[in-house]
């Protein structure tokens, strides 16, 4: 079935602000549907002390990355589940990818169960590794606690509270439709965390997110239970490396300080680089509000004789630093393009040149990525957003990612354009201390992923 054959039945209402709020409107085939929805939310309401269990059992299983830690037991506890509900599951190793070792492996699953008729594949990706957990902890980082109706640890959010929403709506909708037509494919992926060349960029250069495969892609993020987010603002990440002349401490006058050359840098990336980012400001639909504009993190800085081994106790010896890097993190918008994002930085690095004596550098890209928008009437889009409508009895917000996450590599490397990122959990909850995901927000979310399932792979007689 064609998505327009799929979604006929709905009507799209857009508000006059930028065009940012979709409501929807059904007919008497909506009343239809949502008598039989009852039963699939009656199923849903029913799991959610299976759900609980199954995000505090995803969050003790502790995959940080860095390094990349259990991400084949995490592939083998949702290979367990997963197949109890009939699903095939393939497990799929990056091998070659960047980060992938004997040591740390990058495993992916992806589980697939096929209906009783032909039809379209709806594709549940998540991430399953997890950032380091960092200080200011009242909870235990892995230990799943439940308290006051939300599930703490690190990944709750962000986001294994969105795979589990998202496994429990494939198993209520399994119950209720097991007769549907299509296919339901669910994914857990190494590395997104990290740029994720090891597992949805690797999955997508093996063919597993080709249109002719699957056609509607859901990425559980945590971006808020009422939002759909359409994509992500670009990426730059560039190393700056600035040289100078290694000389005795007590006689700098002998050397050339690296690191006073970086200090110039700074200075002039402060006031032009900067105040210029600022004024440039995007139509798409960025959250928060000060992500609309382009935004340049320096993400580390490092002078100097390399850091000593942890058991070192001594002091450091007495020396002009002959090198300083600098790794700058720049986000950009859908209206700029990669060679003036550049661009900018290397005027900035020839203007200190021009002003300073003695003054050599290296410039090096080490991470890009492109900003990607689907469509505001994309099918999985329309389809989210009516789900969102009839649970929450809300019209959907449609927001755009400050940051990237895997879509991505589905658009660019994987040809799919009908993407979209939808789960349960706070964005700005994600990778700080006490991050958490509320329970009735994953049931909710769980609805919406279910719902999407019923208008995508059921007849509508």
């Amino acid at each position: 079935m064609q998505w327009s054959q799929q979604i006929s039945f709905l009507t799209v209402e857009v508000t006059a602000n930028a065009g940012n709020t979709v409501g929807l409107i059904g007919g008497s085939e909506m009343d239809d549907l949502q008598m039989k929805s009852t039963r699939l939310y009656d199923a849903i309401d029913a799991r959610r002390d299976d759900l609980i269990a199954l995000t505090r059992d995803l969050i003790r299983i502790p995959t940080l990355n860095p390094p990349g830690d259990n991400y084949l037991e995490i592939c083998e506890y949702l290979a367990r589940r997963l197949k109890k509900s009939g699903f095939g599951v393939e497990f799929v190793r990056a091998v070659g990818a960047v980060g992938d070792s004997d040591a740390y492996p990058r495993w992916n699953i992806v589980a697939r169960i096929e209906g009783a008729h032909s039809g379209e594949c709806v594709h549940f990706n998540s991430h399953t590794d997890v950032v380091e957990v960092g200080r200011g902890w009242t909870f235990d980082p892995f230990g799943g606690e439940l308290h006051d109706g939300k599930v703490y640890g690190r990944g709750a959010c962000d986001m294994k509270g969105g795979l589990a929403a998202s496994i429990i709506a494939a198993e209520a909708f399994l119950q209720n439709y097991p007769n549907f037509s299509g296919a339901i494919e669910i994914s857990g992926t190494a590395d997104e965390e990290s740029g994720g060349l090891g597992g949805v960029a690797y999955l997508a250069e093996q063919g597993y997110f080709a249109p002719e495969r699957v056609q509607h892609v859901i990425i559980p993020e945590p971006l808020n239970k009422d939002r759909i987010c359409l994509g992500h603002r670009g990426v730059w990440w560039g190393e700056i490396e600035t040289f100078g002349e290694i000389a005795h401490g007590s006689m700098p006058f002998l050397g050339d300080c690296a690191v006073r050359h970086m200090g110039a840098v700074l200075d002039e990336m402060e006031n032009t680089l900067f105040p210029a980012l600022a004024k440039k400001r995007t139509d798409m639909p960025v959250v928060p509000e000060g992500a609309k504009q382009s935004t340049m993190n320096i993400n580390s800085l490092h002078g100097g004789a390399n850091e000593p081994e942890p058991d070192y106790t001594g002091l450091p010896s007495a020396c002009v630093p002959d090198s300083c890097r600098m790794v700058v993190d720049r986000r950009f918008l859908l209206e700029e393009n990669i060679a003036e994002v550049k661009g900018e930085i290397n005027a900035v690095l020839e203007s200190v040149k021009a002003k300073r004596p003695n003054f050599t550098y290296e410039l090096r890209e080490v991470h890009s990525v492109i900003p990607t928008m689907t469509d505001r009437d994309a099918p999985v889009v329309q389809t989210v957003a009516a789900a969102i409508r009839d649970v929450m009895g809300v019209k959907a917000e449609l927001v755009v990612s400050p940051g990237t996450y895997d879509q991505k590599h589905i658009a660019r490397i994987g040809r799919l354009k009908n993407c979209i990122a939808y789960g349960p959990g706070i964005l700005d909850l994600a990778h700080k201390p006490d991050e958490y995901v509320g329970v009735q927000d994953m049931i909710d979310s769980a609805k919406v992923m279910g719902r999407a399932l019923e208008t995508l792979l059921t007849p509508r007689n």
